[in-house]
């Protein structure tokens, strides 16, 4: 009996299966012109696409680019006016931060969708990560304990992005609709990454204050920059499923809502807004604005101590307000764009992703990177932080619930983001309360011994 030839259908593939070469080269291949439809470098195109960048709000970004040599040269030539390096150092972090976050985009569209995803979020939160080290570098000096502008920068980051920049998201997508809707999946996924994130930081700062009193206090650190550590290495394993989940075994679900984003705008976020870059070029411009981020950096960390101790500054709003603010400028001109191109999905998810960047990897990474260098960098934050930490992880997970949002929702994200940098600006350093509770703590001694002594008599 013969046995029939197999018949085409859509059921048989065709296809031949891949060779493991061939599955390396498409995981990590490189696609150098892109949709760029060229190679190499053009120093004119270049420099253009980079000044026209992916957004409008990133164009406004890029007016401040002259003050970047400024800064540079205000740093070497009038190293002790101290306020005007600040002032120019802070505003020159932005145009830098902002070309990262374009060259990273870029060079994201010309890798495959893991590698891709991969990249552009690590880039996502290296101006932050820059800024942590520089910190985290400099010896404690009296007045100033850059592990702690460390540990308030870290929630700072996160209050940032969750209230500020989501608010003004919300207020940008509400100023042209009644309602800007987005999809389930990213603000579910989100919310629940969210509450882990914020409650694997809040351990070691509740284990800290519930023993305090009870063991010595130099021993209560050590045990809490322990548990720091082992909290961190959690943190990171959380944040690595993370991304395998998005990039590798779900991307699927993440692709179709935002296909489903570009056909409700008739694809024009994909198709007008974006000037490309080639290969070579997101390279170039990743080196030169890493190299000048890192500068910038340090020129900034040099006139924290002068804004702490002649101006008076608190550490926490040095850390909670100044520092995240001029670290995300940059993405959060991203994020707004996207909202009021009715891009919501791209926006949330922009936020989130940023959000979780600081949380799960950045700040974990940074415990890690202490604990190298012998430094006693530790999750244990002010009781101040965490609580607005998780008071804010609360009302962003009630605005996400019925995946719609207005100017309403926004207005009042962005309006107790300003009272807490109201607060932290008032909140005293933490020198100055360990210095008052022993200066009480002797006090009472004293009256305690002296009612004593009566009582003896």
């Amino acid at each position: 009996m013969l046995t029939p030839l197999p018949m085409h259908s859509r059921d048989v593939g065709l296809a031949r299966e891949l060779t493991p070469t061939e599955r390396i080269i498409r995981t990590f291949g490189v696609r150098p012109t892109g949709e760029s439809g060229r190679s190499g470098i053009h120093p004119l195109i270049f420099l253009r696409n980079v000044f026209r960048s992916a957004s409008w709000a990133s164009r406004i970004v890029n007016v401040l680019w002259p003050v970047v040599p400024a800064a540079i040269a205000v740093r070497y030539a009038m190293p002790d006016n101290h306020l005007v390096v600040f002032i120019l150092s802070y505003l020159a972090m932005v145009p830098c931060a902002n070309l990262i976050g374009y060259a990273g985009q870029e060079l994201a569209r010309k890798l495959p969708h893991v590698m891709g995803v991969l990249i552009e979020t690590m880039l996502g939160g290296i101006v932050e990560l820059i800024m942590f080290i520089v910190l985290i570098k400099r010896p404690t000096t009296e007045g100033v304990n850059y592990i702690q502008v460390i540990q308030a920068a870290i929630l700072g980051s996160v209050l940032a992005t969750m209230l500020l920049c989501l608010g003004l998201c919300f207020v940008a997508a509400g100023l042209k609709r009644e309602e800007a809707h987005f999809s389930e999946t990213v603000s579910e996924a989100g919310s629940g990454l969210l509450w882990t994130a914020g409650f694997g930081l809040a351990i070691p700062t509740v284990f800290e204050h519930s023993l305090r009193g009870t063991i010595p206090h130099e021993e209560l650190l050590d045990k809490a920059v322990e548990i720091s550590r082992s909290t961190a290495v959690l943190l990171l394993v959380a944040y690595v499923i993370y991304v395998f989940f998005q990039a590798r075994t779900h991307h699927g679900i993440y692709d179709a809502v935002f296909v489903a984003d570009e056909e409700r705008e008739g694809g024009k976020h994909a198709a007008h807004v974006h000037h490309r870059l080639t290969f070579t070029e997101c390279c170039i411009a990743l080196a030169i604005a890493l190299a000048l981020v890192t500068l910038i950096a340090i020129s900034l960390v040099d006139q924290i101590h002068f804004l702490v101790e002649t101006r008076h500054v608190s550490d926490a709003f040095v850390g909670l307000i100044l520092v995240p603010l001029v670290e995300k400028a940059a993405e959060h001109l991203t994020a707004v764009n996207e909202a009021y191109e009715n891009q919501m999905n791209f926006a949330l998810s922009h936020v989130l992703g940023a959000t979780l960047q600081t949380a799960l990897f950045n700040a974990p990474l940074i415990v890690i990177v202490g604990w190298g260098l012998d430094k006693p960098m530790g999750l244990n934050f002010e009781v101040f932080d965490v609580v607005v930490l998780l008071l804010a992880i609360i009302a962003l997970g009630n605005f996400l619930r019925d995946q719609k949002t207005n100017y309403l929702e926004g207005s009042l994200c962005v309006l107790v983001y300003i009272a807490i940098a109201v607060a932290a600006l008032h909140y005293p350093n933490p020198h100055l309360i360990e210095a008052a509770e022993a200066a009480a703590g002797n006090a009472t001694a004293v009256i305690g011994g002296g009612a004593g002594a009566g009582a003896h008599h």
